[in-house]
């Protein structure tokens, strides 16, 4: 039992839920990018390896701030996972996560290395608590779709449409607020604060929506094709979910902020 609770909290310190987010939306981009299966599993998997550097990272670093903060959602704060497995955990993954990107070829593996996960590991180890927050966001969702494209054909160094990158770098931002949101009291008792924290609970709620609609609006009109019905539909369904989240009090602003952003994802890869 001991053994199983363990491998269940040392899963939790990696921070599954973005990580699965991050992994699945990889793996539709290559799909858009007609990387072909071998090529799609390979970026993919080295995205998977290095996104729980990130979270295991995070929780290294703010063991102490999460203990005097009584999150018991932390397994390395709370002791539940001890920091010598989180290390050894760590450690592996990034040998996964390089020796996998170097697989994809020199372009991909540095975008994904430096921009993705780099950006991550330097949230982590102090933009957080600066203005600068939302960088680390944008420049790690802004340049997913490039480790993508540049995975597909590594000798040609293609690169997705500018309009792609500007979404991703625009649900990076707005996933950077919606983050934050819930846990905004607790950083501000530690000394965490960023972006979310200077702008307050209130900006957050507005801000957040709107970032996320106008990248709903970029992945309709940027294109150069003919725009079709569905994303005429999908533009109006963001406009309500919008608007939802700024009418409406308790969960539900988060819950169709998150909705939003998950039909930014899927007009992305459909577009």
């Amino acid at each position: 039992m001991g053994g199983a609770s363990g491998g269940t909290d040392l899963l939790r310190a990696s921070h599954p839920g973005p990580t699965v987010a991050v992994t699945l939306l990889t793996a539709l981009l290559a799909v858009a990018a007609g990387t072909g299966w071998e090529r799609g599993v390979l970026v993919t998997t080295a995205v998977l390896a290095g996104q729980p550097t990130i979270g295991w990272s995070n929780d290294l670093v703010d063991a102490d701030r999460d203990r005097s903060a009584g999150r018991t959602d932390k397994p390395v704060a709370m002791g539940s996972v001890s920091r010598a497995s989180v290390n050894v955990a760590l450690l592996l993954s990034v040998v996964a996560a390089v020796a996998l990107s170097a697989m994809t070829g020199w372009p991909s593996a540095s975008v994904h290395l430096v921009l993705v996960v780099g950006s991550g590991w330097a949230y982590n180890l102090g933009l957080k608590s600066t203005v600068w927050s939302w960088v680390p966001y944008a420049m790690a969702f802004g340049s997913l779709p490039a480790v993508v494209w540049l995975a597909a054909d590594p000798a040609s160094l293609s690169l997705p449409p500018a309009w792609m990158m500007l979404v991703g770098a625009v649900l990076g931002v707005g996933a950077h607020l919606l983050n934050v949101l819930p846990d905004l009291a607790d950083d501000e008792l530690t000394g965490v604060r960023g972006l979310p924290h200077r702008l307050g609970e209130r900006r957050v709620r507005l801000l957040a929506p709107l970032l996320l609609l106008a990248g709903a609006v970029v992945v309709v009109l940027a294109p150069r094709d003919d725009i079709p019905v569905w994303a005429w539909a999908a533009l109006a369904v963001s406009a309500v979910l919008a608007a939802l989240a700024w009418a409406t009090r308790g969960s539900t602003p988060f819950i169709a902020a998150m909705l939003l952003a998950l039909v930014n994802v899927a007009g992305l890869v459909l577009r």
